[in-house]
């Protein structure tokens, strides 16, 4: 009988330790942006070259949410604070030289598109874009952000493992900007970043 009992607290034990690691929303909750193209997906897809960890999960840019009073520090958004990542932050890419950008147009109605390799429970996907005058030549800062989003696209439920919203860019910008992508899970405490670099 006391063997049984231990058998029945170890099948527990492990279903709590599974039911733990399900509920923390870590390795299995993944997403990156490819319109525009964001910089891990550059490096996923060899466009940029010595990028380490990123180049395998472009997908795991994953950090805490509620940004801009919370999340990522200053100087880790589009890493979102994970030290592996760490060469996203660079305002050159890995291998020199500027990082590639997408054409935009201010004002057009431009088309965002996620990938997922999870769908979880959302709030919302949220869009920043630099100010005019940001300083290019340090990694991003909240002091670099215009910090009241330029579109936000609230969302009920899970998403498709593609998901796409449209929405206007901002008018008045010219030359190198970027835009930083953040999709806020609803039941984790966390979010996923992701920075496009685009010319108006």
């Amino acid at each position: 009988m006391r063997q049984k009992t231990k058998w029945s607290a170890a099948v527990v034990g492990l279903a709590t330790t599974g039911a733990l690691m399900v509920s923390s929303g870590g390795a299995s909750s993944h997403g990156y942006t490819d319109l525009p193209v964001s910089r891990q997906k550059f490096c996923q897809n060899g466009t940029v070259a010595n990028c380490g960890n990123i180049q395998w999960e472009p997908q795991s840019v994953e950090g805490p949410k509620g940004f801009p009073a919370a999340g990522p520090a200053d100087g880790q958004l589009c890493s979102a604070g994970l030290g592996q990542f760490n060469q996203l932050n660079s305002p050159t890419k890995p291998d020199g030289g500027a990082w590639p950008t997408t054409k935009v147009t201010g004002g057009q109605n431009y088309t965002f598109r996620w990938q997922l390799t999870a769908s979880h429970s959302t709030t919302d996907f949220k869009y920043y874009i630099t100010k005019n005058g940001w300083n290019q030549n340090r990694a991003l800062t909240r002091a670099d952000l215009e910090l009241t989003p330029f579109l936000t696209v609230p969302y009920s439920g899970r998403p498709p493992y593609t998901i796409s919203h449209s929405g206007a860019l901002p008018t008045g910008k010219s030359g190198h900007h970027v835009i930083l992508g953040v999709w806020t899970i609803a039941d984790t405490g966390n979010a996923f970043y992701a920075c496009s670099d685009v010319t108006f």
